[in-house]
């Protein structure tokens, strides 16, 4: 058998990358934006109220509420693993929406805020791509090709 050197680094990668702790911090880190924003409102709810309101979600502070629960829902399943693929693609589903709402670059005159929201728009899609990934792997337990 001839032995390759790559084959050992891949297997190194491998071993890394499948490990549950790496495993779970990647997940927390998909995760963070969904986590970290539901605190931004609880401590800051007028602020909370207000963006709903500037989205021209009505009523905006029923609208504030329902966004903190889901989003710490959905991402507590998604790093718990109860049901992780609902919660992703709960996620994705969610991400799309608000991105559609909250980023239409297209709208916007030419300049940096546009630019700025054209790239924030196209990292969102990746984002919800990304939690699609993660529920395809979690209803196929890794079969996924």
């Amino acid at each position: 058998m001839i032995h390759h050197p790559t084959s050992s680094i891949r297997g190194l990668f491998a071993e890394v990358i499948a490990a549950p702790a790496m495993r779970t911090a990647a997940l927390l880190a998909l995760c963070a934006a969904y986590i970290q924003g539901p605190f931004a409102k609880i401590f800051d709810f007028d602020g909370a109220i207000a963006e709903m309101a500037h989205f021209g979600l009505h009523p905006p502070a029923f609208f504030a509420v329902a966004v903190i629960g889901f989003e710490l829902t959905a991402s507590a399943m998604v790093v718990s693993g109860v049901l992780r693929w609902a919660g992703a693609l709960s996620l994705a589903g969610f991400t799309l929406l608000a991105t559609f709402i909250a980023l239409r670059f297209w709208e916007m005159t030419p300049g940096m805020d546009r630019l700025m929201a054209g790239n924030a728009f196209f990292e969102h899609l990746g984002l919800a791509g990304a939690f699609v990934i993660v529920a395809a792997i979690d209803l196929t337990k890794g079969d996924c090709k």
